[in-house]
């Protein structure tokens, strides 16, 4: 066993302009629910019980420029996924297949670029 202190993921953090837009944007997406606010922070319920949950922070600038960083959701009904996504604000960005792997890129509502995954 090592002396070295234990650590686990807590949150993915979100830099945005609108936490709340986003807060409801993710909510719905991912059907958790805001667990809590604190200050410019707005924290999301984790998708599944002690795992790491999405948290959007209040900063003054826009991204600027392509994610270096992004989330990957699984699902085997991508056309369904991908329509409601984009009928709650999301962008389709492109579609890409990658050695078998089917993958839809989308954006939420801040331009925050995202990929739908076929799960087969």
């Amino acid at each position: 066993m090592s002396d070295r202190p234990r650590r686990r993921l807590s949150h993915v953090v979100v830099d945005c302009i609108d936490p709340e837009g986003l807060a409801d944007f993710w909510t719905a997406t991912l059907g958790v629910e805001v667990d809590h606010r604190f200050g410019p922070y707005v924290f999301l319920a984790p998708t599944v019980p002690g795992g790491p949950a999405l948290a959007f922070q209040r900063v003054p600038d826009p991204t600027p420029g392509k994610n270096r960083l992004h989330l990957d959701l699984v699902t085997d009904q991508v056309e369904a996924v991908v329509a409601e996504l984009l009928a709650s604000g999301a962008r389709h960005i492109r579609s890409l297949d990658e050695d078998g792997l089917r993958l839809e890129v989308l954006a939420d509502p801040e331009g925050n670029e995202f990929c739908i995954v076929h799960h087969v």
